[in-house]
């Protein structure tokens, strides 16, 4: 008997993680809400720009039948996570595996993808984290990466990435679930830097925005608990090329947008994560220099040439 899976968000990457589990054989399901615009596409064309569904792909506008599937694969904004799970607790949902697909921190609480789950569903489920660099765009012209799977649970990493696993995305086990999800999501502000960076024509500082960024969220784990060297992995610079420098990066875009006063419409999960970080680092007495500019630009309105040069008149210190 197949594995069943629901994923549950219909945008590019939720389309994306459809099409590509059940090219490994899986019993997939894709949920959208009726009115989401991303749904009324694929129902009407059985695809999108990037991507067309098997036939065998069944989409669903109703989460009724949640409770028979084996694995819950997450694939929506961060901040609507709560949203969702307060919508789940009406069903009977035991013994599941949960996979969170996305990055981010939830702006209110400061919590983590996997702490949300934890706070709503019954601890019989079992939560695991799918991050790392990988565009669809990408991944759709064969184009292979490495991503991570993460869990509290040493079995619940077995089970997902032999599940996962293929020629396409080679799945590492993590080893630091509070660092791989706080280097993921940070990640995002740092495409958002970039595309400041892209927007001023100061692309040129991108070798020392991947450093020095990587070293102030290294900080920022340790302070919290984690490996401080997660940060150098596949969560947090080994992403950095899909989202600081590629032209499929929303994060990026949306830097680039910001600073030339043009309207972006796509979801940019860097915009809301870099309140949330700000938020950590002064709960934990961390220095941000570059999330902390990030914001200033982009909650403060501060001008945004004059705010990056600031960063260079910030006391000489040794790098490490």
């Amino acid at each position: 008997m197949k594995t069943k899976v629901l994923v549950i968000g219909c945008g590019r990457w939720g389309t994306f993680i459809a099409w590509y589990l059940n090219s490994l054989g899986l019993d997939v399901s894709l949920y959208g809400r009726s009115t989401s615009k991303n749904m009324k596409e694929l129902q009407e064309k059985r695809g999108n720009a990037y991507l067309k569904l098997e036939p065998e792909v069944k989409l669903i506008t109703s989460l009724e039948t949640i409770s028979s599937f084996d694995i819950i694969a997450i694939s929506i904004s961060t901040q609507g996570m709560q949203g969702l799970m307060d919508e789940l607790k009406q069903y009977d949902i035991k013994n599941k595996y949960f996979v969170l697909c996305m990055k981010g921190i939830e702006q209110k609480t400061l919590r983590r993808l996997s702490q949300i789950v934890e706070d709503n569903m019954d601890s019989s489920n079992h939560i695991g984290v799918w991050i790392g660099p990988g565009h669809a765009q990408d991944f759709l012209s064969s184009i292979p990466n490495c991503m991570v799977i993460d869990s509290k649970e040493e079995e619940t990493k077995k089970y997902l990435i032999e599940l996962f696993s293929s020629d396409l995305i080679r799945f590492y086990y993590g080893k630091d679930l509070l660092g791989n999800e706080i280097g993921a999501a940070t990640k995002n502000v740092i495409g958002i830097a970039a595309g400041i960076l892209d927007g001023l024509h100061l692309s040129s500082l991108k070798g020392a925005l991947m450093s020095r960024g990587t070293r102030e969220i290294s900080r920022l784990i340790k302070a919290m608990g984690g490996n401080e060297l997660s940060a150098y992995g596949l969560c947090h610079l080994g992403d950095y090329e899909a989202t600081v420098f590629s032209k499929h990066s929303h994060n990026r875009e949306f830097g680039e947008c910001f600073v030339k006063g043009i309207e972006y419409e796509n979801l940019a999960e860097g915009y809301f994560t870099v309140e949330a970080v700000v938020s950590l680092g002064k709960k934990y007495g961390v220095d941000l220099p570059i999330c902390n500019a990030v914001y200033s630009i982009l909650y403060l309105k501060t001008d945004p040439k004059n705010t990056i040069i600031s960063l260079f008149s910030r006391k000489l210190k040794e790098e490490f």
